[in-house]
């Protein structure tokens, strides 16, 4: 498989990488089981911080596209295929869209909805 990125860019880089690997597994070309490179290597070859990286395998294995073998490495998850087609960032703007608007509805202002969001942000209890 090949990885493009694209610096200039509006789409964060993490991003770029979690689509190209989700389409690249929904496209057959990357099958359940096949290994990725590691983090730094990958880093390496695109040039970007190992950090980037990182965040994308965070976020592609939390979305059990990718699962991490310990020292073995990582590699594509059995169930990748089935996974890469949920879009979680898609579900959250939907919910949050809805949520918003009921407020809305109701005569909320936006300065009281940003508050109360970042209240419940940064209190995770």
């Amino acid at each position: 498989m090949r990885i493009i990125v694209n610096i200039d860019d509006e789409v964060p880089l993490f991003t770029q990488l979690v689509a190209q690997v989700k389409k690249a597994v929904l496209s057959g070309e990357m099958e359940a089981g096949a290994a990725m490179p590691s983090i730094r290597q990958l880093a390496n070859d695109l040039q970007i911080n190992n950090k980037t990286v990182a965040k994308a395998y965070r976020l592609l294995e939390r979305d059990q596209v990718i699962q991490t073998k310990g020292y073995r490495g990582t590699f594509i998850h059995p169930d990748a295929k089935e996974n890469s087609g949920v879009d979680l960032n898609a579900w959250v703007l939907r919910e949050l869209s809805k949520t918003i608007k009921a407020f809305r509805d109701v005569d909320v202002t936006d300065s009281e909805i940003r508050i109360a969001f970042s209240h419940v942000m940064h209190n995770r209890n």
